[in-house]
């Protein structure tokens, strides 16, 4: 091959190359640009205002869920109809009970990852009680106050308990708009378990007096979870809104440093 023939051969590779390259750019999924946030019980889609402000700045469309903790059946459609409106691939994320609703939800084919911060996530048809229950029982159980088949927990337990870590004055406001939840609905189960197919990320709460760290532990670990310790009361998601929008971002294949 003469000098000429061999640089022609030089540039068409170069070129062929470049071509490749575009169409593989081309072809890959762009990050993730939708995020949809539960709340869980004795909360309301507030206590995601923190987060949500970080993740817009990274330029995601986030979206929180008003969860009427009715039912399981009632929480899991009212997330299928905030994730009907999104347009595109979408990372699920959920927040104590809220594991439970988006193991539930999360099969949906929007939903391209899932995340849980200190948040339940039982196999499908699984008896949460009776697995909790095999884990040290948290504080906060105790501070339950029920009236007319509906719960909540007691100002103490929710100013020491489940958000010990917070501000009190800003806890005391928490506590006022706290969801009441169903008698029943701890006692659903659930007939899928998404964390078993989609990708997971999970926030472990390390001084959780609500649900037991231990618990939190065994669950990221059985889901094979990409898993982040918190020095957190059960609320990281607004004692430590950095570090949970961080893990959030990283799902959605966005991560910053």
């Amino acid at each position: 091959m003469n000098r000429r023939s061999f640089s022609a051969a030089i540039v068409a590779g170069v070129a062929a190359s470049t071509l490749s390259t575009r169409g593989l750019a081309q072809t890959l999924a762009p990050g993730v640009r939708n995020v949809v946030l539960v709340h869980g019980a004795y909360a309301d889609g507030s206590c995601w205002s923190d987060v949500i402000g970080r993740l817009q700045q990274a330029g995601l469309k986030a979206t929180a869920v008003q969860n009427p903790l009715t039912s399981l059946a009632d929480d899991v459609e009212a997330t299928r109809r905030i994730l009907a409106l999104q347009d595109g691939p979408t990372v699920l994320v959920g927040h104590s009970w809220a594991g439970t609703v988006i193991s539930e939800a999360g099969v949906d084919p929007k939903v391209s990852a899932l995340v849980y911060v200190a948040a339940r996530a039982p196999d499908a048809g699984e008896d949460y009680g009776a697995l909790a229950a095999r884990f040290p029982t948290p504080p906060a159980s105790a501070g339950l106050v029920k009236a007319n088949g509906f719960a909540q927990l007691g100002e103490e337990a929710f100013l020491r308990d489940f958000a010990g870590d917070l501000d009190p004055a800003r806890a005391r406001v928490l506590y006022a708009v706290q969801g009441r939840i169903s008698d029943t609905l701890f006692a659903s189960r659930t007939t899928q378990a998404a964390w078993r197919t989609k990708p997971s990320w999970y926030a472990i709460s390390t001084k959780d007096r609500t649900t037991s760290p231990e618990l939190e532990r065994f669950l990221a670990q059985r889901m094979k979870a990409r898993t982040i310790e918190v020095e957190s009361s059960h609320l990281s998601l607004i004692s430590h809104p950095d570090r949970i929008a961080n893990l959030i971002l990283e799902a959605a294949g966005s991560s910053r440093t």
